[in-house]
């Protein structure tokens, strides 16, 4: 069974690499370019992973994962912070809100993809 990421970023360039790349190693991937856009995508479509910026207008990533917990079809699937941010503060918030990883910006294509099929076990 193909699995279906959710990948949510503000920056073009980010969704079309990453998206590219998720499409190469054969995921169904839907992709948002905020998290306004990619709450609304969360309809009850079998999705396996989200995977999200923090900082984006409308709704950042935080906000994104905490709202997703609180619906029931995406409360146990595993979602990933892909972002620029360092604080330890925003890490810390993140794991509050219900994230399950952390990947900074700018990082390399083979540790997302052992990321990904980590959590997606």
């Amino acid at each position: 069974m193909v699995k279906t990421i959710l990948f949510v970023d503000d920056s073009k360039s980010i969704r079309k690499a990453v998206g590219g790349l998720l499409e190469k190693l054969g995921y169904n991937v839907l992709i948002a370019s905020n998290g306004r856009e990619g709450y609304e995508k969360l309809d009850g479509t079998d999705i396996h992973l989200i995977i999200t910026d923090l900082h984006m207008p409308e709704m950042n990533g935080i906000e994104l994962i905490r709202a997703a917990r609180k619906l029931e079809t995406y409360q146990f699937i595993p979602m990933l912070l892909l972002t620029t941010e360092t604080l330890m503060e925003k890490k810390r918030e993140a794991k509050i809100a219900g994230a399950t990883g952390w990947l900074e910006k700018p990082f390399k294509n083979e540790k997302l993809e052992m990321i990904i099929k980590k959590v997606l076990r």
